[in-house]
């Protein structure tokens, strides 16, 4: 923070692990997430050069926590450039940051990088090449990569080429002449992305009138190779929790690698997932937090912890962490209460569910299912236990019982607008259909920069946020009501139709598309006017829902504004 900060970036603080007006997603997953309305021309409060460490929780990761460098939460370091400086100042600023013996004084010879190596979208970033050159790295050492590698960017909206920063973890004698992004002991510290493009919906990709700069640094595994070491888990964030796993199990961490990892990170990120809010369920967010915290528990049973731990193990982490961010001793309180009430609740389960596990040759959809129901265990944890004890899995009939008792975990991530009805009684679920004509007709009135960030529907009355730089004026809202009731007095039909995400995208179909929908979704069509991918209720045609009316537009956030509305 100090070094950008000296060079004109204004320090910004964390946002919330909780997102607060985006439907598309559980967890703030990235530095860049709350600040999107940013990159496409909306002034940021702050300036155009920000500076922050925001706490990310990814869910994807979750399989892969237990190696040495993945995490379920972790810190992510970013510079942002909002239009203001790219790629030559933020390649010279991260070496500097990286290299320089004022600041990290990273050995030279352990660092390579990667590059796009340009397709037919996006010509080869020769201008990053070459800089990294100038900088002294052997082009030995600089990959040319692909866009799965070295490009950021959702299904629409700004994107761009990027250029990551790797160290070399293992033994200084043994560092490659050329650089390999498939070996391990290079692991990524430092991702640089430029974006100057912005995806249309229908894949073409053109020039920002706004060139961004958002840069994402792993803390974890930067502190990893400062201090020369091979294992995230080694680190001052975490060792102190190793070693209280050690002291109340007995064993040692070597000889117990990946259960140790497991409940250190999983009983971490559940401190602050309780700290921002999150709650133990059975849907959303806290249908993540249920599931590390049972996987924990889970891993502690491996190490023969047979009496309540988590607690403990939380408490070590509150103190890591106490003097950064204040939230968690704040609510500490809270956060020993709900972990000691989840693993009492588990644990009554935990050893009858295992017994139940052990019997199965093969596990049928019907039966994941009742270990999900009768003994608590989420599907993710049935699957793990599986692989570990090599029993098959039913995989249709498993998935199709899941679908039918909704699969929480893929629902939480893919439907959450669904979420945003109180009920599906008749008034709401008329509301729910206007909000469809409404944001289309926003996008008319405003801009096709408007999309969904929010939504509750209750039977009076909608309230919607969505994403826009300033106040609608009067005239801008009666045009969106005459747009709307226009299209309620034709009668026209609302027609749904199930199709793959691709065959939907195809069609012009707005959607959340970084979201995990399933196979096949639901595609909600007002001929003519509106197509939305959707899962909540609908009316079956627009004659039925009366006089639409916008009773305030106000602010929600910075760059998004909130309507709420009624039909009369």
């Amino acid at each position: 923070m100090n070094f950008f900060e000296e060079r004109g970036h204004k320090i910004i603080p964390s946002a919330s692990l909780l997102p607060e007006n985006d439907p598309s997603t559980l967890f703030n997953s990235a530095g860049m997430q709350p600040l999107v309305p940013y990159f496409t021309g909306v002034n940021h409060p702050s300036g155009k050069r920000l500076v922050d460490v925001q706490k990310c929780v990814r869910t994807g990761d979750i399989e892969e926590v237990g190696d040495s460098t993945h995490h379920t939460f972790f810190e992510m370091l970013g510079n942002w450039s909002l239009g203001d400086y790219f790629k030559k100042e933020a390649i010279e600023m991260s070496w500097e940051f990286l290299t320089s013996e004022k600041y990290l004084n990273l050995d030279k010879n352990r660092i390579a990088v990667s590059v796009f190596q340009g397709d037919q979208d996006a010509p080869f970033d020769e201008e990053a090449f070459e800089l990294w050159k100038k900088l002294g790295i052997s082009e030995k050492r600089i990959a040319k990569l692909p866009k799965e590698n070295n490009w950021w960017g959702m299904e629409k909206g700004p994107c761009g080429a990027d250029t990551e920063i790797f160290y070399w973890v293992g033994k200084e004698n043994e560092v490659p002449e050329n650089f390999n992004d498939d070996n391990s002991l290079w692991v990524e510290i430092w991702n640089n992305v430029f974006m100057q493009y912005d995806k249309k919906a229908e894949g073409v990709f053109e020039p920002l009138t706004q060139k961004n700069v958002d840069t994402g640094m792993g803390m974890e595994r930067t502190l990893a190779a400062l201090n020369g070491l091979d294992d995230n888990y080694k680190t001052d964030l975490f060792w102190p929790i190793i070693q209280k796993i050690e002291e109340i199990s007995g064993k040692k961490y070597e000889d117990n690698q990946k259960s140790f990892r497991i409940i250190a990170d999983h009983i971490k990120a559940s401190v602050f997932m309780l700290a921002d809010g999150a709650l133990p369920l059975n849907v959303g967010a806290g249908y993540v937090l249920r599931r590390i915290i049972r996987r924990a528990i889970r891993h502690g049973k491996i190490l023969g912890l047979e009496n309540n731990f988590t607690k403990i193990i939380a408490e070590v982490a509150i103190e890591i962490y106490e003097n950064t961010y204040p939230e968690v001793v704040k609510n500490k309180t809270k956060i020993l209460e709900e972990l000691e009430k989840e693993e009492n609740k588990f644990r009554k389960t935990l050893v009858e569910g295992l017994k139940e596990f052990e019997k199965l040759a093969v596990i049928t959809g019907t039966e994941a299912f009742n270990l999900y129901q009768t003994y608590g265990f989420p599907l993710e944890m049935t699957e793990e236990l599986a692989k570990e004890k090599n029993i098959a899995i039913n995989k249709n009939e498993f998935e199709a019982e899941f679908k039918k008792h909704q699969d929480l975990s893929r629902t939480a991530s893919a439907g959450k607008f669904k979420g945003g009805l109180a009920d599906d009684s008749v008034e709401t679920t008329k509301l729910h259909t206007v909000a469809h004509l409404m944001l289309a007709a926003l996008r008319i009135v405003l801009g096709e920069h408007v999309t969904q960030k929010g939504a509750n529907i209750t039977a009076e009355r909608l309230r919607f946020d969505f994403a826009h730089p300033e106040k609608m004026t009067p005239e801008q809202i009666k045009n969106v009501e005459d747009l709307v009731n226009t299209q309620i007095q034709k009668n026209i039909p609302v027609v749904c139709e199930e199709m793959s995400v691709d065959d939907a995208k195809a069609q012009g179909a707005m959607g959340v598309f970084d979201a995990k929908y399933g196979d096949k979704v639901k595609v909600y069509t007002i001929e003519g006017f509106s197509k939305e991918i959707c899962g909540g209720p609908h009316v079956e045609n627009t004659s039925q829902l009366g006089k639409f009316k916008i009773q305030k537009e106000e602010s929600s956030s910075a760059g998004v504004r909130r309507i709420k509305a009624i039909l009369e």
